[in-house]
């Protein structure tokens, strides 16, 4: 009787379980790589046509007007949404992963949460550390590597991916990084010349017919990189209309939340790689069935993409993790309000080349407030937008045109401090930091920035304290900048990948060799430790002689902490001769976690 009231016991849980797991909804996050917020439709494009999917989203959910990222840089910004934490607290704040980060992402809580986590595009940008823990990785299909500005393959990526879930019987949080508008625009080369591109956009806009953003000027050769942006921005959006094309094919749209946003702005000047207001500004659109209204848009509260990550652990019922920094945009999509929601706080630290150029800012419903440590009159801003033909367009203009050549020393010297009306000015034309009518919002500002540098810890927060002391200012210069050039350099390192040394920097397994190796049954002892996150894995080991030639190799599965010896067969051909072991963990080599060969080990013979 005990049993059978036990047995019924457990038939009710698990069936509360798998209750509970299907009314859990599935999560779309789809992102765009350098769009402009108002490069979309519904969010003030001026140019007719270019997001049509996108549009159409937005009238099935709700929209932020008031919505920033962090960062204006794709690595630092996606980590932010992924971590749910600053930069300077995730440690991601440049283009580079961190080893063993103390703190769960987006990937690991979804997981531990009951979802099937899987990824199209910026793997490596969404994950601060190798090697990568998602359930499944969408770039290939079916043996193919997808083309990242291919239209169709968005389509393939997703239905593989829900159909990944749907065969592990478990929700999907899906996450599909659409390349475009990033460069190379469409059928444009680096040097501007037009080039031959199969992947042809549904609408394709002339130079003739593009709008000129008051951040930059008008010109033919602006046009024209304009005309490409453009055509990247619409086949932006036909990615998206392929990826919802395969989520309603799988029949779960209407138990799937959608998130869609950019991951910053344009990649030109005075927007990508600063924290402009087009630098940050994002086209957030939320479509929760059930629960978002439609077609509505929210004009009151700010949010911003650390509030990402609580949002969707809400969604999922997933308890939080300790450390986050932002907050759950759940009730704003409820149609309920939020206090607090008044100001964002934005963070730079330094471009895909490892130069800092840190800034800090805080911005509100009208107002802006930056930080620009690095500025002293003779540092230079670098990053990528410099390689575009509108910045070489400017620098060509600046000898004969005085007003080009202000906005260059702006963009290549910077300002101290600035402080904008974005209402009135929101391509921060005009710098209001020493107007006496403004002098009471920019105190409030200061102390706001203030306030938040002290709270979540920010190792600028000496700086701005002493932003009126120039030899402060180039200490914390030569401070971040020194520990920028010392990553570089032993990234430098591990890439040269010297015999013994490891080719990553992650320590999962180490090789523990005798003296030498003798002829026959000879075994080399292989100590591992791997994290719970990479679960089970396969250790591969191979002993090689010294032209190269592979002698033997084993691979068995490892996991957690131990070590395992792996027993060789060594012929006697090779008695006298030295050899190598080399070993690496993961499916293949090609996306090994780490990678280990060691120092010459001579073979000898027993008689």
């Amino acid at each position: 009787m005990l049993n059978r009231i036990h047995c019924a016991l457990l038939l009710i849980g698990s069936l509360c379980a798998a209750s509970a797991d299907a009314e859990r909804p599935n999560i779309l996050f789809i992102s765009v790589d350098d769009m402009n917020c108002d490069s979309v439709g519904v969010f003030g494009c001026q140019l007719d046509g270019t997001t049509p999917h996108i549009d159409q989203l937005a009238s099935e959910g709700v929209r932020f007007r008031y919505a920033h990222v962090q960062v204006g840089n794709c690595m630092p910004c996606r980590n932010v949404l992924f971590s749910g934490r600053y930069p300077h607290n995730n440690r991601v704040e440049g283009f580079y992963q961190v080893k063993d980060p103390d703190y769960p992402v987006l990937c690991e809580l979804m997981q531990g949460g009951g979802y099937f986590a899987a990824i199209r595009g910026k793997v490596s940008h969404s994950t601060p550390y190798l090697p990568f823990a998602w359930d499944l990785v969408l770039d290939t299909v079916d043996g193919e590597k997808q083309h990242p500005k291919n239209v169709e393959s968005y389509y393939q990526s997703t239905k593989l991916g829900i159909g990944a879930a749907s065969r592990a019987g478990k929700p999907f949080c899906l996450l599909v990084n659409v390349s475009d508008p990033h460069k190379p625009f469409y059928a444009m080369g680096k040097k501007g010349e037009v080039v031959d591109d199969s992947n042809v956009p549904s609408r394709i806009y002339k130079a003739d017919e593009v709008p000129i953003p008051g951040f930059l000027f008008d010109h033919p050769d602006v046009r024209r990189e304009l005309a490409h942006y453009y055509s990247s921005v619409r086949r932006a959006d036909d990615c998206v209309g392929a990826t919802l094309r395969a989520l309603k094919e799988s029949g779960q749209s209407e138990n799937t939340v959608i998130v869609f946003l950019s991951d910053h702005g344009m990649p030109l000047p005075f927007a990508k790689t600063a924290l402009y207001h087009h630098s940050t500004r994002t086209p957030w659109i939320v479509k929760w069935p059930g629960v978002t209204k439609a077609n509505h848009e929210d004009t009151h509260h700010m949010i911003s993409g650390v509030d990402l990550l609580p949002t969707l652990l809400d969604i999922a019922d997933i308890k939080y993790p300790e450390g986050l920094e932002g907050r759950s945009i759940v009730p704003l999509l409820q149609g309920k309000t939020q206090n607090g929601r008044d100001l964002v706080f934005k963070e730079y630290n330094e471009n895909s080349g490892g130069h800092r150029n840190p800034m800090r800012g805080v911005q509100g419903r009208r107002f802006g407030y930056l930080f620009n440590p690095w500025v002293d009159g003779t540092r230079t801003f670098k990053t990528a937008t410099m390689g575009t033909m509108s910045y070489r367009t400017m620098q060509q203009l600046a000898s004969t045109d005085q007003q080009i050549a202000k906005r260059l020393d702006v963009f290549q010297h910077g300002e101290l401090e600035q402080f904008y009306d974005y209402e009135e000015d929101p391509d921060a034309l005009n710098n209001l930091i020493n107007d006496p009518q403004y002098q009471n919002e920019i105190a409030q500002h200061r102390r706001a920035l203030e306030e938040w540098m002290i709270r979540s810890g920010d190792h600028a927060l000496t700086a701005f304290r002493n932003r009126d002391d120039p030899e402060a200012l180039n200490s914390y210069m030569a401070e971040v900048t020194a520990q920028s050039e010392a990553r570089r350099a032993a990234r430098r390192r591990e890439k040269t990948n010297p015999a013994g040394q490891q080719k990553k920097s992650n320590k999962l397994i180490s090789l523990e060799l005798p003296e030498s190796l003798s002829v026959g049954k000879s075994s080399v002892k292989v100590n591992y430790q791997l994290p719970p996150r990479l679960k089970t894995q396969n250790l591969h080991v191979t002993i090689k002689q010294a032209n190269g030639r592979r002698v033997d190799r084993k691979v068995i599965e490892i996991t957690g902490k131990g070590d395992v010896g792996i027993v060789f067969d060594l012929p006697a051909a090779l008695a006298g001769r030295n050899v190598r072991l080399a070993a690496f963990v993961g499916a293949d080599y090609e996306h090994h976690l780490q990678h280990v060969v060691s120092k010459p080990v001579k073979v000898v013979s027993d008689e």
